[in-house]
């Protein structure tokens, strides 16, 4: 079983970098563990096609226009994650290369079956190196989170 835990977002534009941000978290959480790979997805590019063909379980987390209170968070597992990203084209900044790339991956034969994307309603998307206070107080439920659903994909008989 090898899990993709991949952060999307751009650092640069305040809450847009959420994804990274929390990457780093689970990344220093979990630490160097051979069942996991974590991966600055940055602003999306196809070169991410090959990581996702290679992994098991894919994870993103991703700043998206979840038409909520800044800081929400929410989760799309499996076939959800796949409706959200076709109903919502305009959930992020992303999305447009998000659904390229999944529909490389079922091109190729890979979309992993364990899937997940977390993401979290910005309160601002403008220049700036931190996250607002509101997205940043939703870090530890991201995290949170993505550590249920990191078990569920290791352990999904339990």
């Amino acid at each position: 079983m090898k899990i993709l835990v991949l952060g999307i977002g751009n650092t640069l534009l305040s809450d847009e970098g959420v994804g990274i941000v929390a990457m780093q978290q689970l990344q220093a959480q979990f630490g160097a563990r051979d069942d996991m790979e974590f991966l600055d997805g940055g602003t999306l590019s196809f070169t991410l096609a090959v990581p996702i063909s290679e992994c098991d379980a894919l994870l993103v987390i991703d700043a998206a226009e979840l038409h909520a209170a800044p800081g929400t968070v929410r989760c799309f597992e499996g076939e959800a994650m796949d409706q959200f990203l076709g109903a919502n084209r305009k959930s992020s900044v992303h999305e447009v290369g998000l659904l390229d790339l999944r529909a490389i991956s079922i091109l190729t034969g890979h979309w992993p079956a364990q899937r997940a994307l977390i993401g979290v309603q910005p309160a601002l998307v403008g220049w700036g190196e931190t996250l607002t206070a509101e997205v940043a107080a939703a870090l530890p439920e991201v995290c949170g989170t993505a550590s249920e659903i990191i078990g569920r994909f290791a352990f999904p008989d339990t």
